[in-house]
């Protein structure tokens, strides 16, 4: 190879290569297999996406680590900002530090699924209501309704 040339490579290749050390660089940032798991899925389809031409088989291993370690701190921050956890865990947690929640959960469970994917985005996972509305692909006044509407629900369930 020329000094200045420069190559693109084949990604089948690059994934066979470099696939179990960016998963273990990604696990041993984020120690969880599900993350590293993502984080490299994540930096493979940046790399088919983005088509980089690299200098030498090195650049494009730097290239690699770089972007995996940057998709790493990416998770690890955004897993600062919502740490959670699946519903069902979350469920069955509560129900052993406070029999009153499973009642609670139940009656989430009882609301109609529209209803009740509102109320868990909008107040169980924290989104704002512009946002609920945004993910769920409706407008503010019909998230405001289905809020409202759930509080009736479950107002009256309890009563």
């Amino acid at each position: 190879m020329q000094p200045n040339s420069r190559f693109k490579p084949d990604i089948d290749a690059a994934y066979r290569q470099h696939s179990d050390m960016l998963y273990r660089v990604a696990l041993a940032q984020l120690g969880n297999d599900a993350d590293a798991q993502d984080a490299v899925q994540d930096v493979f389809i940046r790399y088919i996406s983005h088509a980089p031409i690299f200098d030498s088989p090195d650049h494009e291993q730097a290239w690699l680590l770089r972007t995996a370690v940057n998709r790493c701190h990416d998770i690890a921050r955004r897993r600062k900002i919502r740490e959670f956890l699946p519903l069902e865990d979350a469920l069955g947690i509560a129900a052993k530090e406070n029999s009153g929640f499973s009642e609670i959960a139940w009656l989430l469970k009882s609301l109609p699924v529209k209803l009740r994917e509102t109320v868990i985005l909008h107040h169980l996972e924290g989104f704002s209501l512009e946002q609920t509305a945004e993910i769920l692909g409706i407008g503010l006044s019909a998230a405001k309704m289905r809020i409202s509407r759930a509080r009736e629900m479950l107002k009256s369930s309890l009563e």
